[in-house]
């Protein structure tokens, strides 16, 4: 990607921060809202940006440490917020509509702090491609009039993370992530419990070198599919044996690694809620 053109929608987005004020990004760790975060701090400095990570049963822990440390080493304003989609019986149920009650409940968090701070725009990552996938959790984002501006501006994620890269980033090639609510078949209910399970299989996983990573939880919860990036695919399968012993504790009988590899989301929508 072309520097001058990586550059001019870098001043873009600046351009458009300095025009709102005061600012709340939601900031779950990914590229996409680092790179938010990190130009609205840089921009309008750390008394009008506010970076908010809402925390809950659906964000993995090292999704939220990361969140932190990210934070804590570009000196972002940064908050910590628990809220649980738990207590939604439309979220538990876990149909086609789930991501959009988990979005509702972010923007309604977001949006009620933004009021009590006096008055911002709360923002959020969604870019273009995300706006073609017609996700309904972005739509409901639209609905409640959190700010998108990389949909503004026309902004894809090969430009995210070239911007990222651009700017010195360290998330710029973090793979792209989604709760872990989405490892659960859809309409099969969520539940702490399997939550918390798919979060220990993940985080094994990844203990052992893997970036990009999903863990399926199939048959309420008794087998694991797991599905890293292809050219890791070998090296899962030689792993594959000592992660069934091990995760026989969490309540998985069988584990078997996807063949082909991590399943792109508009793929993996079929089953699962992602």
């Amino acid at each position: 990607m072309e520097a001058d053109a990586v550059a001019g929608a870098i001043e873009r987005l600046r351009g458009a921060f300095a025009a709102r004020g005061r600012v709340i990004v939601a900031f779950s760790g990914g590229v996409d809202s680092a790179l938010l975060a990190f130009v609205a701090h840089t921009t309008l400095g750390p008394a009008a940006a506010l970076a908010v990570t809402v925390d809950g049963e659906s964000l993995a822990p090292e999704e939220r440490d990361e969140a932190v440390a990210f934070a804590a080493a570009h000196g972002l304003r940064h908050e910590v917020r628990f809220h649980s989609d738990l207590d939604d019986a439309r979220y538990v149920a876990n149909d086609a509509a789930r991501c959009q009650f988990c979005r509702e409940h972010m923007a309604d968090h977001l949006l009620r702090l933004a009021r009590e701070s006096g008055g911002a725009t709360v923002v959020a990552g969604t870019h273009v491609d995300d706006a073609r996938d017609m996700r309904p959790g972005d739509a409901a984002l639209r609905a409640a009039g959190v700010w998108q501006p990389f949909v503004e501006l026309g902004i894809g994620k090969p430009m995210i993370r070239a911007m990222a890269r651009a700017l010195g980033l360290e998330v710029a090639d973090k793979p792209a992530g989604a709760c872990l609510a989405s490892r659960i078949p859809r309409g099969t209910p969520i539940t702490a419990g399997a939550l918390r399970q798919v979060a220990a299989a993940e985080s094994a996983v990844r203990a052992a070198g893997f970036a990009q990573v999903r863990v399926r939880r199939l048959d309420d919860g008794r087998r694991a599919r797991v599905e890293v990036a292809p050219h890791d695919v070998a090296r899962a399968v030689a792993l594959s044996q000592t992660w069934q012993r091990a995760w026989r504790e969490l309540g998985f009988a069988v584990v078997e690694v996807a063949p082909e590899g991590y399943v792109a989301p508009s793929l993996a929508a079929v089953r699962f809620g992602q």
